[in-house]
């Protein structure tokens, strides 16, 4: 773990004194399915594409430019990698905010899946062979379901950085705790709709996500509170055969125990786990370098 000396230049770069020349980072779109995703794409300096790339997907209704994702790019960028840092597209033409609450949400957590191995594909044509697919929280779930369910070529590893088991995520009680509401009625709402062929109906004023009255389809609402087990971390990263490093923060409030669940398939040169001791799910105060400490280590394996 860093000492202080060694941690300057993170605090340094979370204080906006070291910015990357404007050179450095380009905005890169990509059509797909009727809207418009777009990236940035951060060339370490003498590298290019072809020396490898770290395609990283955010959290929950967030976007690439948010302050972790910032962070992991600049300290990427530090250790001399380069990194394309993608925004889910959540439905909306050209996103690149936090998803706004006022709109209508009609995606899926399925959705990011195509999305992914979209950029991957763009990678590829464009001289990357080699890919490290970095996902965090949600994205950290999401990637790990990439890897285990379709998988890519162009994959060479994985680093998952507090990824989210979905069902511990939804939890009922968490679910009062958040809104102040029961999550069964409109569960059971929802699964009515679809199972009657009515998942594109909307549900005004409910609680979803991140919002406290929003305007959800039932196919949406369902997706994302009722995961089936498949898809908690342990399940996908059974699945998952590509070398893979998962990164818990010891302090984690959002996802708890994540380090007790997997350990039974931790060993090997397959998947590899760390824990960063007193770390908040964000990795705030300097834990971030603590980390990237533990990703270079991997990723020089």
């Amino acid at each position: 773990m860093a000492d202080r000396t060694t941690r300057l230049p993170a605090l340094m770069l979370a204080l906006g004194l070291l910015v990357a020349p404007a050179a450095a980072a380009k905005e890169v779109t990509l059509p797909h399915r009727g809207i418009t995703l777009n990236a940035t794409l951060e060339i370490a300096e003498g590298k290019s594409p072809g020396d490898g790339v770290i395609l990283m997907v955010h959290g929950t209704m967030a976007h690439k430019d948010m302050e972790i994702m910032r962070q992991f790019r600049a300290l990427f960028r530090q250790k001399g990698y380069s990194t394309l840092a993608l925004n889910l597209g959540l439905g909306v033409d050209n996103r690149r905010e936090f998803y706004d609450c006022a709109r209508p949400n009609v995606h899926r957590i399925g959705d990011a899946l195509a999305e992914i191995g979209a950029w991957l594909d763009w990678l590829q044509s464009n001289g990357a062979q080699r890919v490290v697919l970095f996902g965090f929280s949600r994205g950290g779930q999401q990637a790990a379901w990439f890897a285990a369910e379709r998988g890519h070529p162009a994959i060479g590893s994985l680093v998952l950085l507090a990824p989210i088991n979905p069902m511990e995520s939804v939890q009922p009680a968490r679910y009062e705790a958040q809104f102040g509401a029961k999550l069964a009625p409109v569960l059971e709402r929802a699964r009515a709709l679809v199972q009657a062929g009515k998942g594109q109906v909307r549900m005004e004023k409910v609680p979803f996500l991140l919002c406290p009255d929003a305007t959800v389809t039932a196919d949406s609402f369902v997706s994302y509170y009722a995961p089936g087990p498949e898809l908690e971390m342990p399940a996908l990263l059974k699945r998952v055969k590509s070398p893979a490093l998962v990164v818990v923060a010891g302090g984690d409030p959002v996802v708890r125990d994540l380090d007790k669940a997997i350990a039974p398939l931790v060993g090997g040169k397959r998947l590899r786990m760390t824990v960063i001791p007193g770390a908040d799910h964000f990795f705030r105060d300097l834990y971030g370098e603590d980390a990237m400490e533990e990703i270079v280590k991997f990723l020089r394996r």
